[in-house]
């Protein structure tokens, strides 16, 4: 009996051990918004889980954000998916730094406004590291 409380404890402790390396290490998931067009940034990258966000928010239509244009109209069936911003939003010569920024803001500023949801200041998407 003594050997079998043993086991007992020693595989809730292993639970709980494990339980709570994987909780530490979730904030270690967390993606940025990334773009080769920014070389350097000025502000601090911006921290996104993409597929939780979409799910809080009720995205199921990958081109709403992922979009396309032919000849200045939008393309409603198909995605930019697996391509960067700056592949549309930035010049040839990678001159329009500004430009990408502006695609960046009016994307997911432009969408928290018109929902009424989500941050729109930039410190509350910038946000700095914390220690």
């Amino acid at each position: 009996m003594g050997g079998r409380h043993i086991l007992t404890f020693l595989g809730i402790a292993g639970l709980i051990i494990l339980a709570s390396v994987l909780t530490a290490n979730s904030q270690g998931d967390i993606a940025f918004v990334k773009d080769s067009g920014f070389d350097k940034h000025l502000r601090p990258p911006v921290p996104f889980e993409h597929d939780a966000h979409n799910e809080k928010a009720e995205i199921f239509e990958c081109n709403g954000c992922h979009h396309l244009y032919e000849n200045g109209e939008k393309l409603e069936f198909d995605a930019s998916i697996g391509m960067e911003c700056s592949q549309c939003h930035q010049g040839p010569n990678n001159d329009s730094r500004m430009a990408l920024i502006r695609a960046y803001h009016l994307q997911c500023r432009g969408c928290h406004l018109q929902e009424k949801a989500g941050p729109i200041l930039c410190g509350e998407c910038h946000r700095k590291a914390t220690p």
